[in-house]
């Protein structure tokens, strides 16, 4: 491609990028969405809250900072860090669970028993 067809490209897209946001600034739903963020917003500096501390408040079970897509009470503890190595390329792979993509290629091409000798550490 052209560096000429690639710009002739580009500036399509940012008319079209701007269409988009056009229609999102005339969306009512999106106005009232940002002046409810900008009245928490006033009210959290008014009464010195971080958003942790909103979310906090409003749900006392939901851990700050913690994702709404762990099970609450759930009772699985957290899976160990484990971390291979592969001898014959020296890459290093990170897992909490058996389901990574290179480790299950490594598996299928020299065997999970030999893969799992290359267990260099577990960590929690």
């Amino acid at each position: 491609m052209s560096i000429l067809s690639s710009y002739i490209q580009k500036e399509q897209q940012i008319k079209q990028l701007q269409e988009e946001l056009d229609k999102l600034k005339n969306d009512e739903r999106l106005k009232t969405e940002l002046d409810f963020k900008s009245h928490l917003e006033d009210l959290m500096r008014e009464f010195d809250k971080s958003a942790a501390d909103v979310i906090k408040l409003l749900d006392p079970t939901q851990e700050a900072g913690q994702g709404s897509g762990t099970a609450k009470g759930s009772g699985r503890a957290k899976r160990k860090l484990k971390i291979y190595k592969n001898p014959n390329t020296g890459e290093t792979v990170e897992t909490r669970g058996g389901n990574q993509k290179t480790l299950k290629a490594w598996k299928d091409e020299y065997g999970a028993e030999t893969v799992e000798s290359w267990l260099v550490r577990t960590e929690d």
